[in-house]
């Protein structure tokens, strides 16, 4: 097989780090290209690589006459492992936590992330969220879906069991990076801190990080309380800017 050829794309402070975490980890070359965002969401440049201006986006050139542009981070990693690393980082069919690993592979972009955002939207859009019944529905979607992934961490190393897989790579940031647009206090989820320790001294997470967002305080991101939030997000979530 041909080496691979990639370009990543990748809006710093994003889900996008995903993808450079996913190739240090398989030790597969890349060419990474950061945007800073301008104010809030993609500058023109990255929002003319793709119809609907995402971030990641990964374009494979390692067959020049059939080159490959590919956005969601889901589908770029389910990409990368399928074509390019002989099912490393997954589990298949046949291992006993292969539905395990399904699972927790989309459980943050199906569930916790988009219950994360939704909060954050309430937050800034209803006064007194903290009372109204709204705010409060959506809230107890995050605890809920926060007790459900600690009990997991409570009893396995890894989400999808004892191996460290492609189901980490795409939740840690909804517990890190993420927390600069919406607010979560880790205290009591000893599951999950405990695991955000443990991806966080990976080698392969250190140097991705280092590279797509050299700006950002890992020990803040990944600490109990948090990272304080984006000023510029706040306000647009509660229409001011």
């Amino acid at each position: 097989m041909a080496t691979p050829n990639f370009t990543v794309h990748h809006l710093q402070i994003g889900q996008g780090e995903r993808i450079p975490w996913l190739l240090e980890e398989l030790e597969i070359p890349y060419k990474l290209v950061n945007y800073q965002r301008s104010p809030l969401l993609s500058p023109p440049e990255l929002k003319s690589k793709h119809p609907l201006g995402a971030s990641p986006i990964l374009e494979d050139h390692t067959d020049p006459s059939n080159p490959i542009t590919l956005a969601e981070s889901g589908a770029i990693v389910e990409y990368i492992i399928g074509k390019y690393a002989n099912g490393k980082l997954a589990l298949g069919p046949s291992h006993k936590n292969f539905a395990d690993y399904l699972y927790w592979f989309h459980f943050s972009n199906s569930t916790l992330q988009p219950a994360i955002f939704r909060r954050a939207m309430l937050r800034g859009a209803i006064p007194n969220s903290s009372t109204d019944a709204r705010y409060l529905g959506a809230d107890g979607r995050v605890k809920n879906a926060l007790h459900h992934m600690n009990n997991r961490l409570l009893s396995h190393k890894w989400l999808a069991g004892d191996e460290f897989t492609a189901a980490d790579v795409m939740t840690g940031w909804c517990l890190t990076t993420m927390r600069k647009f919406e607010p979560i206090d880790l205290t009591e989820y000893e599951g999950i801190q405990a695991w955000v320790k443990r991806f966080g001294e990976r080698q392969a997470y250190k140097t991705a990080m280092g590279k797509s967002d050299p700006n950002i305080d890992l020990e803040e991101t990944s600490g109990v309380k948090g990272p304080a939030p984006i000023e510029l997000f706040t306000k647009a979530m509660a229409g001011k800017m």
